[in-house]
């Protein structure tokens, strides 16, 4: 730029910057975060396979922390300079990007790591923040003088619009709203309305002015028609394709991005007219026009896209041309123009802003060719090397523009430090020789380091630290669906060479990565990808990397498990068990454990209280039932394991009354994954109450006891066997009308034990081979051996029983007396009085009922389920009698 063309811009107030005029820091400290924002998207790219969700964590720190920054700084600005407007108070535009980036820091954190909670208040914030912007943008210009400029505004309020439909959107996509197809319509209407709408309508709206103030050249007379012309077809149009792709309707979404691109195609008429008048000579205008042209290219893709797929399948589709969007078009645009504004809102003078522009346009040149150079191969498929260096050239030419506008700014912080003579040819004088070693010093090493950063990224995680021999390959099944990878945990021994064949079984897109480097990319409904490890040293941890995912509880781990060393005495281990599994018992051929029950219970182990206490008065009974699926309790004689509990305990808590009473359920899941609960005793529809809610989430469960009986309740989430067989089940007892009194009433309920980790392969291969470890009443194998139930001669005892399974029942029977009172589902089958007498209590699985007797004497009377096997695998207790 030379000093004519500077006075003439000075003598041309209708542009959209003034580089002479001296700023206050305003936009100093606004475009500073522009600036870290870019840094920052840089460093994402550069981590790569580093960050919880990588894709999702880039293309937001982009769009939502860069550009939407931006917008909110130069629309405003735009606005006040082109309408001539009263300048609004800094302080709230401030206060705006304040919120605005600690509601993107929130979204951020919440989507990759933290609560859902959390990135759906940020969310929130972001579309209020917005608004707010676009209504201040309004008041300006109702408040100003009508001029050339004002259609221009009306772009800005849309786009904002555009943001708030897509923010709410993307709340509900992290609340995780609509799963299955429904969830991938709404992820495709999200990224169309927000690329589309928020970015593409502001980027319109600015370059009707501010790519020939660019070129130098003059405003075309059409392009107030072209305006008016290009926004009456693309609003309407974003209307219709986000309705559409979210109502399912392919051909009005079709229509409606065919509106959108008409109006596009209008607005950018008087673009082109501007071109042939002057050619584009400098960075910034360079920079811009590629954008342009990436953008529409891109926009021909879309509209193919959306005519020939489903609307369930736009989102997969899109994807991989996301790079050439957000790279070609988006962070072009916006690094074109802060090439040229930055130096004009800088001010300084005119030496100053000479300065800052030869400055920033360094090697303008070489950056742009690499940029573009770049893009493609992010979209291509080209070989692995190739992708990488698509990656190298575009993220060093980002760097290296980050480093060249932070020195910019800490130079616009300086303003007392003497200006750098510039030359016409852009040369520097002076002290501009001493700054321009450090310079260009800066910008290769960002260069070199990015790309390292970038190699390393592409080259995937690191294995185990330590060489690991080969012992042996096992291929393992893995589905993704339904919120879970399946298995959730994969036991192999040490240098075991694992071959994950992973299924997309669910309707939304899903993918897998491991912490070793491998995953796989990501798959449609049905499609399939096979993983190979290296040989197993150490836990490696697996996730699906789409956004939300994770957190929903879409994990995996894969454990190294030690071979168990069996001791001659009892079948008891003296080996070590592997991270989360149980210990202190030895192994047997199949691979069920054989449990010492005679050996001593641990000093710290307290039995469940089998007592049953008569029911509460009143008719309405209000409970909290919490998840707790990190509990490690003894589930036999000197073996600890992690179980699945409510309220601490197995089987949960006991719910007491009597017919017509009212429950009123707090259900709160404080576990590490998804839980629901489903009481039997009630008669409600499933849909809503024995729904899966995620950690940290409750629910209110509200049911009447119409009928009397033992009845179960459980966890119910999928896979439910292997949510009851780790701890989640417990029993409701609905008193008979005129129930007799009796001395002593227990509960027992049978369940089956797989030890091994919760939801771990070893574990789960037992639960479908129908191979339980043991059976326990209560939670605990021969616990009442060692904490027998306390009774005197002569005494009527009242036993409770619920057959819990999950895939077996109990034959209830007690050594040394009989029944003569049986109650089973519902009904008396035995009332005392009768003639008759029975010998066992025999329920199937998930069927309750009780027994009544009387001890004739003092001793000691067995009670144990009548299947032999189970009896003898942890199935028993014992009476302790007394006498009267």
């Amino acid at each position: 730029m030379t000093p004519v063309e500077v006075r003439i811009e000075r003598r041309r107030p209708s542009g959209p910057d003034e580089p002479v005029r001296r700023r206050g820091p305003w936009h100093l400290w606004a475009n500073a975060l522009v600036v870290a924002w870019l840094g920052l998207t840089v460093t994402a790219a550069s981590a790569g396979e580093a960050l919880p969700a990588p894709r999702w964590l880039l293309v937001h720190v982009l769009l939502l922390g860069a550009v939407t920054t931006a917008v909110l700084i130069w629309s405003e600005h735009f606005t006040v300079v082109l309408l001539r407007a009263r300048t609004p108070d800094p302080r709230l535009g401030l206060t705006r990007l304040g919120l605005l980036n600690a509601a993107t820091v929130a979204v951020l954190y919440g989507v990759s790591a933290g609560p859902v909670a959390v990135a759906v208040g940020g969310a929130a914030v972001i579309v209020a923040v917005v608004l707010w912007h676009a209504a201040t943008l309004v008041r300006l210009a109702r408040g100003a003088l009508p001029g050339r400029f004002g259609h221009v505004v009306a772009w800005y309020v849309c786009a904002a619009g555009a943001l708030a439909a897509g923010g709410v959107l993307g709340g509900l996509l992290a609340a995780q709203v609509g799963p299955g197809v429904p969830h991938e319509r709404m992820h495709a209407a999200h990224a169309q309305v927000n690329l589309l709408g928020w970015v593409g309508l502001t980027v319109l709206g600015t370059l009707f002015t501010l790519w020939p103030t660019v070129l130098r050249t003059r405003l075309s007379e059409r392009t107030r028609g072209a305006s008016s012309t290009g926004l009456k077809l693309a609003v309407p149009g974003l209307v219709l394709l986000t309705g559409g792709l979210l109502a399912d309707l392919r051909w009005v979404a079709a229509a409606g991005l065919a509106s959108y691109a008409a109006g596009t195609a209008a607005a950018l008429a008087p673009l082109a007219e501007a071109v042939r008048s002057r050619r584009p000579r400098t960075g910034a205008a360079w920079t811009m026009g590629a954008a342009v042209v990436w953008f529409e290219i891109a926009l021909v893709i879309d509209v193919v896209i959306v005519v020939t797929r489903p609307t369930g399948e736009v989102a997969g589709a899109l994807e991989p041309l996301l790079p050439l969007v957000l790279a070609g078009f988006v962070a072009q645009v916006l690094l074109g123009s802060l090439l040229h504004l930055l130096p004009a809102v800088l001010g300084g003078g005119p030496a100053r802003f000479k300065e800052n522009a030869a400055l920033l346009e360094r090697g303008w040149a070489v950056r742009l060719a690499a940029f573009n150079l770049g893009t493609p191969l992010l979209v291509l498929p080209v070989p692995r090397p190739l992708a990488v260096l698509g990656w190298v050239l575009v993220l060093a030419s980002g760097s290296a523009f980050v480093v060249l506008a932070a020195l910019t700014l800490l130079r616009a912080a300086t303003p007392d430090a003497p200006a750098t003579a510039t030359t016409g040819t852009g040369k520097t004088t002076g002290t501009g020789k001493r700054r321009g070693v450090p310079v260009l010093a800066g910008v290769a090493a960002g260069c070199v380091l990015t790309a390292a950063a970038v190699v390393a990224a592409a080259g995937g995680g690191s294995g185990p630290a330590t060489k690991v021999v080969a012992t042996g390959a096992r291929t393992v099944e893995v589905t993704l669906s339904g919120m879970r990878v399946r298995p959730s945990v994969i036991e192999a021994a040490p240098g075991t060479v694992l071959t994950l064949r992973v299924t997309n079984a669910d309707a939304q897109r899903h993918d897998l990565r491991l912490t070793t480097g491998e995953r796989s990319p990501a798959l449609a409904a049905g499609e399939k990808a096979t993983l190979t490890l290296k040989p197993l040293g150490e836990a490696v941890d697996g996730w699906c990397t789409v956004a939300g995912h994770r957190a929903a509880g879409m994990t995996m781990r894969i454990v190294p498990s030690p071979v168990p060393v069996v001791s001659p005495e009892a079948g008891r281990s003296t080996g070590t068990a592997g991270p989360g599994e149980h210990g202190g018992h030895g192994g047997t051929g199949n691979g069920t454990a054989r449990l010492d029950l005679a050996a001593p219970m641990s000093p710290a182990w307290r039995p469940y209280d089998a007592t049953l206490r008569p029911a509460p008065g009143g008719g309405e009974h209000a409970v909290e039932i919490r998840v707790d699926d990190r509990a490690v309790r003894e589930v036999a004689p000197g073996v600890r394991q992690r179980v699945w509990t409510f309220n601490g305990t197995v089987p949960g808590p006991v719910l007491r009354g009597r017919v017509g009473d009212v429950f009123t359920v707090t259900f709160v899941n404080g576990g590490s994954m998804g839980h629901g609960i489903d009481f039997h005793a009630g008669a409600t529809a499933p849909d809503g109450p024995m729904r899966t809610i995620q950690p940290g989430e409750r629910l209110t469960y509200r049911f009447r006891a119409d009928f009397a009986g033992a009845w179960l309740y459980h966890c119910s989430t999928m896979p439910m066997s292997q949510h009851i067989a780790n701890g989640m089940y417990g029993a409701v007892i609905i008193d008979p009308p005129d129930l007799a009194r009796v001395d002593r009433e227990y509960l027992l309920v049978s369940g089956e034990l797989y030890l091994g980790e919760p939801g771990g392969e070893a574990q789960v291969v037992k639960l479908r081979e129908g191979r339980p470890d043991g059976w326990t009443f209560n939670g605990t194998a021969a616990g009442y051996d060692h904490a027998p139930l306390e009774a005197k001669a002569g005494e009527r005892v009242r036993i409770w029983a619920v057959a819990a399974g999950p895939n077996s029942g109990t034959a209830l029977h007690v050594v040394g007396t009989p029944f003569d009172t049986l109650y089973e589902e519902g009904s008396y089958r035995l009332r005392a009085g009768d003639p008759g007498g029975a010998q066992v209590l025999d329920l199937a699985p998930a069927q309750g009922g009780f027994a009544e007797l009387v001890f004739p004497e003092p001793g000691t009377y067995p009670v144990v389920d009548h299947l032999m096997r189970n009896a003898e695998a942890g199935a028993h207790g014992l009476f302790r009698v007394s006498a009267s």
